[in-house]
Parts: structure tokens; sequence; C-alpha cells
């Protein structure tokens, strides 16, 4: 009965953000860090800390795997399948319909006066749930300087995964050196499949379309801007898709709720409708699924260990770096009058202050508020 409890209160909490959850992973991952450590206490801060940290060491959506680690930690491997499709189901749903009316009418209804203050808010509730995760991964004067690093080549555009796997050897060499031992450091490398040619596939087949999908599922790291420039090589450039469909797919994925990902039932629908979406979106999920049901448990034994916990330390200080580096830009890019200002300010008021105050009131209150002053 307690295992039912659970898996009921995962798929209604991840339903909930994958409705709600605006603003990309950085959003989600603080909506989920509200939820799970504040509120529900489920998870310690640093414990959720180090998910976050083994997340970015693996290929696919890092909002997603987090939802899968979480699931997992809660109720095992059903509690994996419940957390992970949950957080997914909303936005698929949601993007297969502008799909089909995309593909009925040729374009995209205009929502742009409901998102303009969306965004503000969505920074708010990033900040909120960064702050505590920051301080915590803060530990040390070193751990200090090394993220001051990270946020600085961060907003210089340096490589995400460069900086991180590079923070965590780093940290690495210096331990070694301040404790003068010759333990020997085993290299963690990403897991990957072996990469297989999907190009010139005329006329593509649904099992083309999930090898694609497979393929990026598994090798991709970084932002859904990566995501995009991977789409960009496997369709356009083969003449599947036009740069017209994919700039809407993109369109679609950046205002629409839950992972950037779901673009990929916007394209699989265009190419070969229902089938297409179907495939297209299992097959680019299904990675993820498998890479953190393989690595969620030895997450605690990577934190049992001394090496592997200087490692990790780094790469949770890179992480959160990185994350306030997107919210920079996040914030040069959104707050760019009055009335953004204000809503940036009136949600941050509210969410340090606030802190047990649901998410969905911020999101769905800077879209009311961005809606009413954009008559003004």
């Amino acid at each position: 009965m307690n295992e039912q409890n659970n898996l009921k209160e995962l798929a209604k909490l991840f339903l909930k953000i994958g409705i709600i959850g605006f603003g990309g992973p950085a959003a989600h991952i603080a909506m989920m860090q509200n939820e799970v450590v504040v509120k529900k206490k489920w998870l310690s801060e640093q414990h959720f800390l180090d998910l976050i940290g083994a997340t970015n060491l693996i290929p696919g959506p890092n909002s997603t795997e987090m939802a899968i680690h979480i699931g997992h930690e809660r109720a095992g491997w059903k509690g994996l399948l419940v957390a992970g499709f949950c957080f997914i189901f909303p936005a698929i749903i949601i993007t297969l319909l502008f799909a089909v009316l995309y593909k009925e009418y040729g374009q995209l209804p205009e929502i742009k006066p409901f998102l303009y203050g969306i965004k503000p808010a969505i920074i708010a509730i990033i900040l909120s749930a960064i702050f505590p995760l920051a301080k915590k991964s803060l530990k040390t004067i070193q751990l200090t300087i090394i993220g001051g690093f990270v946020l600085f080549f961060s907003l210089l555009k340096y490589n995400e995964i460069i900086l991180m796997f590079g923070t965590g050897i780093v940290a690495l060499v210096i331990y070694q050196l301040q404790n003068n031992k010759n333990n020997s450091v085993n290299a963690i490398l990403p897991i990957s499949f072996f990469e297989f040619s999907t190009t010139h596939l005329t006329p593509i087949t649904n099992l083309n379309l999930f090898l694609i999908f497979i393929k990026i599922g598994a090798i991709l790291y970084g932002s859904g801007y990566v995501l995009f420039a991977f789409l960009d090589a496997e369709l356009v450039a083969t003449g599947i898709l036009s740069r017209t469909q994919l700039i809407d797919a993109i369109a679609v994925g950046q205002f629409t709720p839950g992972p950037v990902f779901s673009s990929v039932t916007f394209i699989g629908y265009q190419i070969k409708g229902f089938s297409g979406a179907l495939l297209s979106t299992f097959a680019i999920f299904l990675p993820s699924f498998v890479f953190v049901a393989l690595l969620n448990p030895i997450v605690k034994k990577m934190r049992n260990s001394k090496l592997f916990s200087v490692f990790l330390d780094a790469v949770n200080v890179a992480s959160i770096a990185i994350i306030i580096a997107i919210c920079l830009e996040m914030g040069k890019e959104t707050i760019v009058d009055w009335r953004t200002i204000l809503i940036a300010l009136i949600s941050i008021i509210i969410t340090f202050n606030y802190r047990n105050i649901n998410s969905a009131f911020i999101v769905l209150g800077g879209s009311l508020i961005g809606f009413l002053l954009t008559f003004l």
C-alpha cells in the first residue's frame, strides 16, 4: 500500500511540474528542488545536489533525468518509470496538439502576450531554488573559487561538458597534490551507444526515424540548442525536414511547458504522422531511462568514495554555476523593460519570502500580470 501511495504521489507531482514547467531545465530542476527537498523532504539538499551532478555526467535531457532519478529514489524502478513518464507526458500531448494544428493550417497560434510575464517569473523560481543549493555546494574556499571560474567561463559560452568534467578533474588533481598520494584516478567517460550512419535516408521509414532519434538521445550533451544543431544536421541537411519546419519546432519547444526535447514529437508528426511522433518521442527519451537506471544505484557509492566525492563536489559546484549563467542569460533576454523588471521583482520577493508557495501560482501569476501589462 505504501508503494502505491508513493507512486501516486510521484504521478501527481510530476504531472503538475510537466504542466507548469515553463523555462527549460534550470526552471524544472528548481521546481523539483522546491517540491522534493523543501516541501516534501524526500531528499536532502546534498543528495539532490549529487543527483544533479550525476545527471550532468550522462547524455540526455537533464530535467527529465532528474525526474527519473527522483522517481527511482522514491519508489524503485516503478517510480523511475512513473516519474519520467508523467513529467514528459503533458509536454508530448501539448506539442502533438500544436503539431496537428500546424500540419492542418501551416502556422502556429499567437500566444506571446501570455509568455511575456512567464519568463521573468521563472527566473525568480530558479534563483530561489539555486540559493540554498549554492550555499550547500560551496563547502570550501577552493570550491567557491572553482565555482567563480566556471561561472565566468560559462558566461563566455565555453562548452558545459568541458567545464564540468574539467572542474572535476582539476579538483582531483588538487586533492592528489594536497595529500601526496599516488592513487590512480580512473577516467570517467560518458556512456553512449555506438554511432551508426543515419544520413541520406530517402524515403525515410519509421525505423530510420527511430534510429536517428535514439542515436541523438544516446550521445547528446548540453542544452536544447545543441539538440537543434543535431536535428539540423540529421534532418535538414539530408532533406528530410525543411529549415522552416525546424525553426517552428524550436518555437514550440520553447513556448510549451516540460522538456524541450518534446520538439521531437512535433518533428516526428510532420515527417510520419502519429506513428512518427510516437516513435521519435520514445526513441529520444529511451536512453535517459536506461542511463539513469544504470547510474542511480551507484550515486551513493560515489559519495562514499573519497576520490569520487571530491570529483562530485566539484561537478556540483560547476552545475550550479552553469545554471546561474543560464539564469543571467535568460535575464538579459527577457527582463528588458519596466514591465518585466516589475514582474521579476514581485516574483523574487514572493519566492524568497514564501518558500512553500506553489510554483504554479508564480508561473500563472507572471503570465496573467504580463498579459495585463501588455495593454499599458
